[in-house]
């Protein structure tokens, strides 16, 4: 069974010099401004290989149905 994949997005909060994300599924954490820096980089890396792929499956299932159209 895969993971869930959560529509809503997190909520990000600086406290006490530190950065405190909620988020869906009871995501509750604290982190370092470097470590919440990192995650952003990996998180923003992460979603433009997403959407990449996405567009990419998006183009491929295009050419399949306009390969499979009798001619006109």
């Amino acid at each position: 069974m895969e993971d869930p994949i959560y529509e809503e997005a997190s909520v990000v909060a600086a406290r006490d010099g530190s950065v405190k994300v909620d988020g869906p599924d009871g995501v509750d954490v604290r982190l370092s401004p470097e470590a919440a820096l990192e995650t952003s980089e990996r998180l923003l890396e992460g979603a433009a290989d997403a959407q990449g792929q996405r567009a990419a499956s998006e183009r491929a299932r295009r050419r399949l149905i306009t390969e499979r159209e009798p001619d006109a």
